[in-house]
């Protein structure tokens, strides 16, 4: 499912736009820019995911419903971790843990830090004009 699926599917539960929940639902694949393939879930759709969701959005979304305009119009808070969890819940029928996705990760060597690298933090800059020599 996408983003703007989700977020559809956000409004039918709560209420409001999709446009609403489109940002949270777009935070959660984000990690799309660096996976293209299923393998991008382990960045966001787990319950770190969730907390962070909260802590970049906020914990509620203040969505409008009724008629705009309309002396009927109210505001509803709608918790934001909720609605993290039901775009992995969508996704993956279930909302795991970090845990779950690394538990059988093999450990490479260089993950304890045993294999060390000399290398510059930026190949970019060493070539970089200092304002001395310009």
């Amino acid at each position: 499912m996408n983003s703007w699926n989700h977020a559809v599917s956000a409004a039918k539960k709560w209420g409001g736009e999709p446009e609403h929940y489109l940002p949270i639902e777009e935070f959660i694949d984000s990690s799309k820019k660096v996976l293209g393939d299923a393998r991008h879930r382990s960045m966001y759709h787990h319950t770190l995911g969730v907390w962070l969701v909260q802590e970049v959005f906020g914990p509620t979304l203040d969505i409008p419903k009724g008629t705009p305009g309309s002396s009927h119009t109210r505001t509803v808070s709608v918790p934001t971790r909720l609605v993290a969890e039901r775009h992995i819940i969508e996704d993956l029928g279930w909302l795991p843990s970090p845990a779950d996705y690394i538990e059988n990760m093999p450990i490479a060597a260089w993950m304890s830090g045993s294999k060390r690298k000399e290398v510059p933090l930026s190949h970019l800059l060493l070539n970089q004009p200092t304002e001395a020599s310009v």
